[in-house]
């Protein structure tokens, strides 16, 4: 599958969050994939 890459800004909270989660192993871009697949799953795109 092609993947496209997108730039966000987000707070420093935020952040700080997604690299504990790293220290666990969970990469930014996969935790944020999950979480776009979940949110957009059994909807229909517009």
């Amino acid at each position: 599958m092609k993947m496209d890459r997108i730039v966000i800004q987000i707070p420093a909270k935020l952040k700080a969050k997604l690299d504990a989660e790293r220290r666990q192993g969970t990469t930014a871009s996969g935790l944020i994939r999950f979480l776009l697949e979940n949110h957009f799953s059994g909807k229909r795109a517009a």
